[in-house]
């Protein structure tokens, strides 16, 4: 029970309650900088833990770090407001107002990505070297002499110091012939090969056609440290490519390309956690990244309920020129609601199957 509570339930609890921290933390600072009053902040759902009021807002912890809220002054459209308090009302607020504050959550949470992934740069970062380890039989590289444990420094006199930079170039290849330099103890020795055409499996389980020389890596790693403009743009670059990824994923569920069945929830996310854990900090940061790029961008999803509903209910109200009425809302939340449940059920019900089977 204590290691389960160390490697697994501890890791996941700080990574959520960051994370929702980063998320609320989004939508709070946003409505303090509108002049709108927030009655409260909390994390975590369930029976409280501690709360303390400073100024107008409580701010409240609660036992199960699963998600959390912001209470702001003037919600409900319906509510009864005093003339001079509307300033501080956020229903009272124009659209844009409003949809700042909706939409600061998701943006902080990106913006907490991209600064987690450019300190990693920064600090430095992991990098596989382009060092063979195992060969696959028949395929180029065994043909022409390459063997494991040799160093490849070059391909047609491109420097390669990581395992990236040379498979972008053998698939940029297109079939041609490539000069390949590789360190083999103290000598270097020059290869000329054809990439195969070869039919391999992406990440979301369809077949793609691409060029192989048939190594794979050795698996050995060297810390790489990059100047504090190289590791900005690179945390932007990885920023952008995991938006991208995430939202791919979406239509890619959506299409039926990926199966349902391959979602996880908080079991899944706790295991992981634990993993990367495990496998040190750098590891838990990139993955504490990855989750909350995937939490912003789920939660833009057009679902009542979600930031993403709200984004909806005001894009209505700009175009019908007022909002939804709240009978009509509140049917919508109750949609979303349902929606939301369904998708837990099937996720808890893939976490336990997962473990099942394990």
């Amino acid at each position: 029970m204590i290691d389960i509570l160390i490697h697994f339930i501890l890791p996941a609890s700080i990574l959520l309650g960051v994370l929702i921290v980063v998320h609320e933390f989004g939508h709070f600072s946003m409505a303090k900088l509108l002049r709108i009053k927030v009655l409260k902040f909390c994390v975590g759902f369930g029976p409280k833990l501690i709360a303390k009021k400073i100024g107008d807002t409580i701010y409240q912890l609660s036992i199960i770090p699963l998600g959390g809220y912001v209470k702001l002054f003037g919600e409900n459209p319906e509510e009864e407001i005093k003339d001079e308090e509307k300033p501080y009302s956020f229903s009272h607020r124009r659209i844009r107002d409003r949809l700042l504050i909706v939409c600061a959550g998701p943006i902080a949470n990106i913006i907490f990505a991209y600064l987690l992934l450019s300190t990693i740069y920064l600090f430095g970062v992991p990098t596989l070297l382009p060092e063979v380890g195992k060969l696959t039989k028949d395929y180029p590289a065994s043909k022409a002499g390459i063997q494991p444990g040799d160093l490849i420094v070059s391909i047609d006199e491109k420097t390669v110091v990581q395992w990236e930079e040379l498979s972008k170039i053998i698939e940029a290849s297109k079939g041609n012939k490539l000069k390949i330099k590789i360190k083999r103890g103290q000598k270097i020795l020059t290869f000329y090969l054809y990439p195969k055409l070869t039919s391999t499996v992406n990440i979301f389980g369809q077949k793609k056609l691409s060029y192989k020389i048939g190594i794979e890596p050795s698996w050995r790693y060297v810390t790489k440290r990059y100047l504090p403009w190289v590791a900005f743009w690179k945390g932007l670059k990885q920023t952008a490519y995991w938006i991208k990824l995430t939202v791919v994923s979406i239509f890619k569920l959506i299409e039926r390309a990926i199966p349902a069945k391959s979602l996880g929830g908080p079991i899944l996310i706790a295991q992981m956690a634990g993993k990367v854990v495990q496998a040190g900090l750098v590891s838990f940061l990139s993955f504490m990244a990855i989750i909350s790029i995937n939490l912003g961008i789920l939660n833009l999803l057009p679902i009542p309920i979600l930031d993403g509903g709200h984004v909806l209910f005001l894009s209505i109200e700009f175009i019908r020129g007022k909002p939804l009425s709240v009978k009509k809302m509140e049917i919508a939340q109750q949609i979303g609601l349902f929606i939301l449940i369904m998708i837990m059920v099937l996720v808890f019900y893939n976490d336990i199957t997962r473990l099942i089977m394990q």
